[in-house]
């Protein structure tokens, strides 16, 4: 299909009105070019015939079918993971190459899984005509793991994660608020169960996003119950990292936990290496990558934290420490925008590292 279009290809926004979609949307908005001759949005009947604007121009967002994918080269699916499940390949099929930031297809051994930085390459070798976009969490660090990995060969990881409501979604979001207004002025937190209690008086039962309270709290729980008490989340660290970076064996282990803050990552890594590794020389790797901020100077108080990074684009390092008992390991700590790199910029630089063979 990519030889019909003279001007460039053509890319479809799926799930266009939604947060991610509108991430992407500004993201395409703040490039001072784009390869696109044109750009479609795409949702649900009940956000058809909505106007956006897309780079200074009024577009109409398209009902989502079968039909809307004629003439298109790439596109970007947003959504929920059962609509990926069933729209990306009817997209497939007409021709396009679908890129899915959804969990539908991330551990298909014919869906490469990529992180433009890291493995870029196996975006060229896509079977079903599918690319997956990883999860949140796992790109918080893998710009920087993957930088590591080129110089100093990554053997093992232990990852403690620090998650932003948003990534539960708008519900997220909304619930963190609700239970932020409704404990303002008030003296709670300073015994057993008063946040609890407090919630409940304004209104605010359990049917939240969270297992426990949000606000004034961390929850030591992120996504869906699996075997062995594991978490969704927790798995998706290891099983994604390691078809990521093209490490099988790699040894992983994460803790995902849920913190009080409403957009933006965070993770203490603790990585092993098979060659030796010190600050100076991590330092040297991360701040040569064009997509890292390097932001480590404790004793001037400059570290990463959520508050600073939310709506910058990339991966910003710091804390960076020799462990103290454990040979060839360093420890740092990573923060990244959920929503930007950890979901929309991410599926959009596939998308143009894609549309650069097309």
């Amino acid at each position: 299909m990519s030889g019909a279009h003279r001007q460039g290809p053509v890319v479809a926004i799926v799930g266009a009105t939604g947060a991610v979609g509108s991430t992407m949307i500004d993201i395409i908005g703040a490039r001072e070019t784009v390869p696109w001759s044109e750009i479609r949005l795409v949702a649900s009947a009940r956000s058809a015939g909505k106007v956006l604007r897309v780079r200074g121009e009024d577009v109409t967002v398209l009902e989502l079918a079968p039909e809307v994918f004629d003439g298109v080269d790439v596109a970007l699916f947003d959504v929920p993971d059962e609509v990926s499940a069933q729209w990306a390949p009817i997209a497939a099929a007409r021709g396009v190459v679908a890129v899915d930031n959804s969990g539908a297809f991330r551990m298909d051994p014919e869906v490469p899984l990529v992180v433009p930085e890291v493995n870029a390459a196996d975006a060229s070798n896509r079977p079903k005509g599918i690319i997956a976009n990883p999860n949140c969490t796992t790109l918080s660090m893998m710009a920087a793991m993957g930088a590591l990995h080129r110089e100093f060969e990554l053997r093992e990881l232990v990852v403690s994660s620090y998650q932003a409501a948003s990534g539960a979604g708008q519900p997220g979001i909304d619930r963190l608020y609700a239970e932020l207004a409704a404990i303002a002025g008030k003296e709670v937190g300073v015994r057993g169960g008063d946040v609890a209690e407090a919630l409940a008086q304004a209104g605010l039962g359990t049917d939240s996003p969270f297992p426990a309270p949000l606000a004034l709290n961390v929850v030591p729980w992120a996504g869906s119950l699996k075997d062995d008490g594991w978490s969704s989340e927790e798995l998706k660290v290891r099983n994604e990292s390691r078809k990521i970076l093209g490490i099988p064996d790699l040894k992983v282990s994460a803790t995902c936990v849920r913190v009080p803050v409403v957009t933006t990552h965070a993770l203490a890594v603790h990585a092993t290496f098979g060659r030796e590794v010190s600050v100076d020389a991590a330092r040297k790797v991360l701040s040569a990558q064009p997509t890292i901020v390097l932001r480590d100077d404790p004793a001037a108080g400059e570290w990463p934290t959520p508050a600073a990074v939310v709506g910058d684009d990339p991966t910003w390092v710091g804390r960076i420490r020799q462990a103290l008992d454990f040979p060839d390991t360093l420890e740092l700590f990573v923060c990244g925008d959920n929503l930007r790199k950890g979901a929309a910029l991410n599926t959009y630089e596939i998308a143009e590292t894609v549309a650069a063979t097309l």
